[in-house]
């Protein structure tokens, strides 16, 4: 099977913002980003897979008019924090996070291992299906949780994996 993890275009937002669940608007470039997109795609898609982000379905509905919306698929919930700039949030809980994100949570959000068990439950359920393109719009978050099942890369290595927005990583997965 070969999947194509896409990251959603860019939206728009402060720079500092605290943004992961948060609903934004789509930048004023979408059009361009989105022919972006599409050069870097086959049109036989069997499935097409999207997070339930409006910048997500947005981008999947400019695919396929025909996608299934998945909340397994949704970035990190920052729970009190979504909204926020990094510099407005309690500090102390700030770095109690960033020293362990993988298992601590964000005040009333999930933590990286909470996430990581949600993708990864979606990923293993993708497995036995007999597709043999598949896409999937998302975001940064989840397509490196993805990469680190699929290359066995540890969570606290994860922000190692750079993705763009509107970067199109293509997967191949035997069955």
């Amino acid at each position: 099977m070969e999947v194509y993890l896409i990251r959603h275009t860019k939206p728009v937002f402060e720079p500092g913002l605290i943004y992961g669940r948060k609903e934004l608007l789509l930048h004023a470039d979408f059009e361009s980003e989105l022919a972006a997109v599409r050069s870097q795609l086959d049109t036989d898609f069997e499935v097409t897979y999207s997070s339930p982000a409006f910048r997500c379905t947005e981008l999947a509905g400019a695919i396929s008019p025909v996608y299934v919306v998945d909340n397994r698929l949704q970035e990190l919930d920052f729970g009190e924090w979504e909204g926020k700039t990094w510099d407005a949030v309690d500090q102390q809980a700030l770095q109690a996070w960033m020293d362990d994100y993988v298992n601590v949570c964000t005040p009333g959000g999930e933590s990286m291992m909470q996430m990581y068990a949600r993708v990864s439950e979606f990923w293993a359920e993708l497995g036995p299906f007999q597709y043999k393109k598949v896409a999937i719009v998302t975001h940064a978050g989840v397509i490196r949780l993805i990469l680190s099942i699929v290359n066995e890369i540890a969570l606290t290595d994860i922000f190692d994996i750079k993705v763009a927005y509107g970067e199109v990583i293509r997967v191949r997965i035997s069955q």
